[in-house]
């Protein structure tokens, strides 16, 4: 047992480069007014390792385990007392190596993701002489694969306390579960051949990163959802609804793929469509769910209710999520919404550097406990309390009432009767979440005893769902091909709304990718259904239809699509449209050709991330790999022709500069100019060509370095909104501030901390160049403090008219809605 007493004093005013092996000084340290951190350990990297992840046994002490090494146990001083009085023990057992602890009914459970011991796998730890050590380590579950970051990760009790759930990244193969609430009849469910980037994980197919539940004892395993990518650590609402905290992949920037990293309700039974390089399904397909909010670039970590926390009551609610790259703890401030939920990020805590992995909240002091460390960097504890003068008491608890969404979820994984009486009401329900548990509720019964219901059903909505459901349980029988087309050939697509629209393509696109290529005539008589209907006002809809209509073949597609490929206001819909259109046959003249193939001359300024210029590469070589050598000798220029360096342009023409526009010359007009007159069009369009996209997501779409600005209609006035864009500098959101960091040499380096490894931390300094790092030695560091210049530049209306600028604002206040009133119709 050892004491370690550290002098608050040297950390505040001791230099950076002073304080190797300390962890970040907690006055270096934001956090949410009226909350106080306390460094109460600094780990000895050298003999104590970097700690990922942390548990409290039935005595309040903390145990943390060392990325690469042993098992810590921690006793915290009381409330008040100094953190010199903090104690800190390894345990004599020899085991560690956990991304994932719980101690849980007198037992420690760990989740080892390497192949140190038996490998990776569940393991528990018991103390059978009550000497108060574990001296028994029992391997429960060995999970298949080899060692990595996207192995097993975390483990919590179930409400019962007689289960466990168990979450595993990407890499992680489904260990056989002895039954499963997901359907087992997963697929990639995509037209075309994946673009491959670096190829990471190219081998990983369906189901991707899972989430499974167990016995006390390991033995019984159920499947409970899958199609995540590396979701680390898991948290169960007092209602018994786990959430997780999802990867994205990083390398993927700047693709009309990419997926931020995100807050997902781990809905039993669910699919969240991760799918390898450029595979992954987008938000609006209803094979798949929906996150509960996006929060943009990082590296998701240790994530915890707010539970029993002796804070105001609206952060006892909160799901606390830890961003390890970016050093930023957010609280996530829930609310139901149907059978799913709705959230709104906070910013909690934050640092540069602060690589959080874990978060307790002490059920013996009611005080958070973080640990950061991984990656061999330097590790710590800290404590948060809250000092103001808010009310702490607990939170009643109200019993829920269970939703329809959970009653439907009980038919998940068994053959029962009652299901398809009990589901059918419900697929056609307003409620996204409910209606996905109705229809697995259908895929677990026999498809024999449904299929001419879903066939004959004339609600457009319950038919949508219950084909979708239908042809995924086909099983690829060819016969069923006819008779489901043909029901949703019956569905009046111009009666339908929304996500209804894509859900009917969506169908058939799964109607292609699981019962196979429909025969000559039943392509021509899909065209000639189809075409007629692009182009939507939906741009998100229109890619769908564009690419089923090249998959069928159909040769008047490329007149209507190509143009959009340099016409289309976001980099990421442009590089869609060239993806699909790549394996267009025919339909193409000399002139769509030539147009097509400069675009790639636009597209080499832009940027996103490692994977980015190969993407783009690639599928260039696809559409050169269609044509014959007299069609590429006739655009032989087009193709010969080297790419000018210089700042990215989202437009095809080039944008010139109108006026250094103030504030006050534009508020003026910010009344009576955005009442009915507007183009939406337009307004999307001057988001693209202002650059806005390349760094902001909006309505699901565009980038995600920047915040996303899909709900500043409810955060800001149309003048507070104006102001931001004109002066982003006058007040810089914490959640996307920018450090400075001073070196040894008097230099200084300008960004964001983007990822980390032992000394080495690598900046972002460009946020329209995302994979664009600079290395910085944290030996070097002699001083950080705050930038005052935000990373967004100013100057980005200065190109656009007063009417553009106006749409613009109409845009962004409808939170992307063509129907708002401000619009002409």
């Amino acid at each position: 047992m050892k004491t370690l007493l550290i002098p608050l004093l040297l950390i505040a005013t001791s230099s950076f480069a002073q304080l190797a092996g300390q962890a970040t000084p907690v006055d270096k340290i934001k956090v949410a007014k009226g909350f106080k951190v306390e460094l109460l350990y600094s780990v000895p990297k050298e003999q104590e390792g970097s700690w990922v992840s942390m548990t409290q046994d039935d005595k309040g002490r903390m145990i943390c385990s060392d990325q690469y090494g042993a098992l810590y146990r921690i006793t915290p001083p009381a409330l008040g007392g100094s953190p010199g009085a903090t104690k800190v023990e390894k345990l004599s057992t020899d085991f560690g190596h956990c991304q994932g602890l719980l101690y849980h009914a007198g037992a420690l459970y760990g989740v080892v993701n390497d192949e140190a011991y038996q490998g990776r796998g569940l393991y528990r730890c018991k103390d059978t002489n009550g000497d108060d050590q574990f001296d028994t380590v029992e391997l429960l579950r060995s999970f298949p694969g080899k060692a990595g970051e996207h192995g097993p990760h975390g483990v919590i009790a179930a409400p019962d306390g007689k289960s466990l759930y168990v979450m595993c990244g990407n890499q992680t193969p489904e260990p056989s579960c002895e039954t499963s609430r997901v359907p087992r009849h997963w697929a990639e469910d995509q037209l075309y051949p994946m673009l491959l980037g670096r190829g990471f994980m190219r081998d990983v197919l369906a189901p991707g990163g899972w989430l499974a539940k167990t016995d006390l004892d390991g033995k019984k395993w159920e499947l409970v959802n899958t199609g995540t990518r590396n979701t680390y650590d898991i948290a169960m609402h007092r209602n018994g609804d786990i959430f997780g905290f999802d990867a994205d992949m990083e390398w993927d920037t700047g693709m009309p793929w990419y997926r931020p990293t995100r807050v997902c309700f781990m809905q039993r039974g669910g699919e969240f469509g991760w799918r390898t390089c450029s595979k992954k399904w987008p938000v609006r397909w209803e094979d798949s769910l929906p996150p509960v909010v996006d929060i943009g670039p990082g590296s998701p970590t240790g994530v915890a209710f707010g539970y029993g926390a002796k804070f105001p009551a609206k952060y006892q609610d909160a799901l606390f999520i830890c961003d390890w790259s970016y050093g930023k703890m957010y609280a996530v401030h829930l609310s139901p919404n149907g059978g799913g939920y709705t959230g709104v990020t906070e910013e909690f805590m934050s640092a540069s550097p602060l690589p959080l992995t874990d978060i307790e909240v002490s059920k013996k002091d009611g005080a958070m406990y973080v640990s950061v460390g991984g990656r061999k960097v330097q590790s710590g504890l800290y404590r948060v309390t809250y000092t103001g003068t808010d009310s702490l008491a607990p939170v009643p608890q109200v019993e829920e009432k269970p939703s329809m969404r959970r009653m439907l979820e009980d038919f998940h994984g068994k053959q029962n009767p009652k299901a398809i009486e009990m589901a059918w009401p419900y697929l056609e329900y307003s409620d996204r979440q409910t209606r996905f548990a109705a229809r697995i509720a259908l895929e677990h019964q026999p498809i024999a005893l449904w299929k001419d219901k879903a066939l004959n059903e004339s609600n457009p909505r319950a038919a949508l769902t219950a084909l979708m459901g239908l042809i995924r349980s086909s099983g690829g029988d060819k016969a069923l091909q006819q008779p489901v087309l043909a029901a949703l050939n019956k569905i009046d697509f111009k009666a339908l709304k929304g996500l209804d629209r894509v859900t009917l393509i969506r169908d058939y696109m799964l109607a292609f990718t699981r019962m196979g290529e429909p025969d000559a005539a039943t392509k021509e008589a899909l065209i000639k259904h189809l075409a007629p209907l692009f182009p939507t006002n939906d741009p998100a809809l229109n890619r769908d239809l564009c690419e089923v209509l090249v998959y069928l073949g159909d040769a008047g597609i490329v007149a209507k699509a190509e143009p959009l490929v340099n016409g289309s206001p976001t980099q990421e819909e442009q590089i869609d449209y060239a993806r699909i259109l790549r394996f267009a046959k025919s339909g193409w003249t000399k002139e769509l050709r030539a147009d097509y193939f400069s675009w790639f001359l636009r597209a080499a300024n832009y940027k996103g991330g490692a994977s980015f210029d190969l993407f783009i590469g690639e599928i260039k070589q696809n559409a050169l790999s269609t044509m014959t050598e007299e069609e590429k000798l006739a655009i032989k220029d087009v193709l010969d022709a080297k790419p000018e360096a210089k700042a990215p342009s989202f437009t095809a023409k080039p944008m010139q500069f109108v006026k250094a526009w103030t504030l006050d010359e534009l508020s003026k007009s910010l009344g009576v100019g955005l009442e009915g007159n507007r183009n939406f069009a337009n307004g999307r369009n001057m988001f693209g060509a202002a650059t806005c996209f390349a760094c902001h997501r909006f309505n699901n779409e565009g980038g995600a370095v920047g915040p996303d600005l899909t709900s500043v209609a409810g955060k800001y006035s149309p003048r507070d909104l104006l102001e931001h864009i004109l002066e982003p500098s006058k007040e810089i959101s914490d959640q996307y501030g920018s450090t400075v960091f001073t070196l040894q040499d008097g230099s200084t380096v300008i960004g964001r901390i983007a990822n980390m490894k032992e000394n080495n931390m690598m900046v972002c300094t460009n946020m329209m160049d995302p994979n664009n790092f600079t290395n910085v030695d944290a030996r070097k560091v002699v001083k950080t403090e705050e930038s005052k210049i935000s990373m967004m530049p100013p100057g980005l209306l200065f190109m656009l008219k007063e009417d553009d600028i106006l749409d613009l604002m109409a845009y962004l206040l409808s939170k992307g809605n063509p129907d708002d009133p401000m619009f002409v119709k």
